[in-house]
C-alpha cells in the first residue's frame, strides 16, 4: 500500500540527509517523492548510466558494486545516487537490491531545487559525502 504524504514526511524526518529541515519543507519534499520497489537482485542504479534521481532506502538492503568489487552496503535511512545528480556525470557504481527494497525516489531537478531552498539539506549532503570520502580513504590505507 503506498505511503501517504504525511507518512513519507515522517520517514524523511528520520533520514540524516533531511535533519534540521522544517516540517512544511519535508511535506513539500514528500509530495515529490515517488515510492519505488526493487525485487532482490535488481539494479537500483547502474554504473555508467546518467543519473536522474536520488533513492532513499526505506526497507531492505542494497550493495554498491563497482565492476566486480562490492564497495559498500546500505539499508533503511541511507541514500544512493546523489553523485550523478550533483555532477550530471555517468554513475560511478551500481547499486543492487540484496533483498526486496522499497525506496523513495526524488528526481534530480527536485533535489537541486531543494538544495537551493533548504540550506540544511545542502549541509547534510556535504557532511554525508565527506564521511563517504573519508571512509573510502581509510579503506585504501589498510
Amino acid at each position: 500500500m503506498p505511503f501517504t504524504v504525511p507518512e513519507k514526511a515522517d520517514w524523511l524526518a528520520k533520514v540524516q540527509l533531511f535533519r534540521g529541515v522544517p516540517r512544511p519543507a519535508l511535506e513539500r519534499i514528500a509530495e515529490r517523492c515517488t515510492e519505488v520497489d526493487f525485487p532482490a537482485g535488481h539494479y537500483i542504479v547502474q554504473q555508467g548510466q546518467i543519473g536522474n534521481g536520488l533513492y532513499l532506502i526505506v526497507t531492505g538492503r542494497a550493495k554498491v558494486v563497482r565492476g566486480d568489487v562490492e564497495i559498500a552496503e546500505f539499508g533503511p535511512g541511507d541514500f544512493v545516487g546523489e553523485l550523478a545528480v550533483l555532477d550530471q556525470m555517468p554513475r560511478a557504481a551500481s547499486v543492487v537490491a540484496e533483498d526486496d527494497v522499497t525506496c523513495l525516489a526524488l528526481a534530480s531537478w527536485d533535489l537541486n531545487a531543494l538544495i537551493e531552498q533548504e540550506p540544511a539539506v545542502a549541509m547534510n549532503l556535504l557532511r554525508e559525502l565527506t564521511a563517504r570520502i573519508r571512509s573510502l580513504g581509510q579503506q585504501h590505507h589498510h
